[in-house]
């Protein structure tokens, strides 16, 4: 872990909330099936998962860039983006998880009264069942979606949004993503951030530049910024 200033000494967050996919769970894989079944619908060979791994926190535009070689503009790209997301949502959370360690933070979290939640890009109508297949609707304090607010990061409003709803202030927040857009969004919030190095950053990403106050080589490295050592049974 490289831990910024008020790492270990800072006091315990009012509340901590994450980025979805690539932070809070590993929903690469059933993002790859469905792409992959769209390429085998219409006759191409499978793309490794890897290739998709690196592009996921791009959304539908990065991913059917690096399966499709399209772009927005592209006059097929509606097309294959909705049915794209329709085979997502028939099969969200098959092989998808939370990363490991993950469970462990959460619940650390539970049993300590500090409310945790999601901010996503991933619009509402993927979300909920995301979370529901997890087991993490009912257990989040608060979830915005991409589509919950008229702006979506990197804007600070639904951040912003999260701490109202969860009647904490920002600068006593923890915002924790792995693209760059959540770190600059939680910095126009006035939150302390934190890079998930174990996320889908692609090679070009800088991380280390992105102005976070943390980088998480592993989800358990978050115990440090909580004021608590990781539990014996965490991997450490």
């Amino acid at each position: 872990m490289t831990a910024g200033t008020g790492a270990d000494t800072a006091a315990p967050p009012a509340c901590v909330l994450f980025d979805l996919d690539g932070t809070l769970a590993d929903t690469a894989p059933d993002m790859a099936v469905a792409l992959n079944r769209l390429r085998a619908e219409r006759g191409l060979a499978p793309v490794p998962v890897d290739r998709i791994r690196a592009t996921v926190s791009q959304g539908s535009p990065g991913m059917l860039q690096a399966c499709f070689g399209l772009n927005p503009t592209d006059s097929r790209y509606a097309g294959l983006n909705r049915r794209f997301l329709d085979l997502y949502r028939s099969a969200i959370a098959v092989e998808t998880a939370l990363f490991p360690g993950m469970a462990d933070v959460l619940a650390y979290l539970e049993t300590q009264a500090i409310p945790w939640g999601v901010v996503t890009n991933k619009p509402g109508w993927l979300t909920e069942p995301l979370l529901q297949g997890l087991a993490l609707w009912s257990r989040a304090a608060c979830v915005v979606s991409g589509d919950t607010l008229n702006k979506a990061k990197p804007d600070p409003e639904p951040l912003l949004h999260a701490c109202q709803c969860l009647a904490v202030t920002p600068r006593r927040s923890l915002y924790v993503g792995d693209a760059e857009r959540d770190i600059l969004a939680g910095n126009r919030a006035g939150m302390r951030t934190l890079v998930a190095g174990f996320g889908y950053l692609s090679p070009e990403d800088r991380p280390r530049e992105w102005g976070a106050n943390g980088f998480l080589e592993r989800p358990v490295d978050l115990f440090a910024w909580l004021g608590t050592p990781a539990p014996p049974d965490s991997g450490l």
